[in-house]
């Protein structure tokens, strides 16, 4: 658990994959729910964080894939929180999967056969639009960023200027897009990416990686200003 901002808590749900926690008005809001044995992890985290289970008011997907969604199911029975996600994502939840048009490559088609790659079917409560700011008083600016996903989103934290980047960039291994073959349409990345408000932004929190701050943002508007 690491606090990058005021109210902004990263929580490491595996070795590689990371959640947060934000604190609001309402409760706390949790970005991604990660795999269902990193469930333990975030109840932890919340009960360190000073707050109950029930205390979770919703739970924000920044896209639909395995490693961010597979723990939905146990933190909504514990929590009793609302699911939210973009709505050109919804329908993948469900579904217990990634279908095969979500991906763009032959290797992530057969990793979404394996068990591994399901989830238990659920459905969100609400879906998101771009420039949405999600309800429950934690601050957070939803911006739409297709191509790993089509309803990939990241969340501007607006009391702080942290930006959650999701699996919009990957933090590990040096900043960068990802395997194409694990976006539904790598070709979108860079001009979803370019949507982030990179003026506003003070810290930057990965789905995979270890957050950038201070004088570690230049590398991130290094790569934007590459890429985008």
């Amino acid at each position: 658990m690491q606090s990058i901002a005021p109210g902004v808590t990263q929580v490491a749900t595996s070795t590689t994959s990371n959640t947060f926690l934000i604190e609001g008005d309402a409760g706390l809001i949790l970005v991604d729910a990660g795999m269902a044995k990193g469930v333990p992890a975030l109840l932890s985290a919340i009960a360190e964080l000073g707050h109950r289970p029930a205390d979770l008011a919703a739970v924000v997907l920044t896209h639909a894939h395995p490693d961010h969604v597979q723990g939905v199911p146990q933190v909504r029975e514990r929590t009793g929180a609302r699911v939210l996600v973009h709505q050109a994502d919804a329908a993948w939840l469900p579904a217990g999967r990634v279908p095969a048009e979500g991906r763009s490559g032959f290797t992530a088609r057969c990793f979404d056969r394996l068990p591994v790659a399901h989830w238990t079917p659920f459905e969100a409560d609400a879906t998101l639009e771009d420039g949405e700011l999600v309800e429950g008083g934690g601050g957070l600016r939803v911006i739409h960023t297709p191509g790993h996903s089509p309803g990939h989103i990241a969340l501007l934290h607006e009391p702080t200027g942290t930006l959650l980047a999701g699996d919009a960039v990957f933090g590990n291994g040096g900043l960068g897009f990802g395997p194409d073959s694990f976006a539904a349409d790598p070709e979108r990345r860079p001009a979803g990416v370019k949507r982030i408000p990179m003026a506003e932004v003070k810290a930057v929190g990965f789905g995979h990686g270890a957050p950038l701050t201070g004088a570690q943002l230049a590398e991130f508007r290094e790569f934007l200003a590459r890429v985008a």
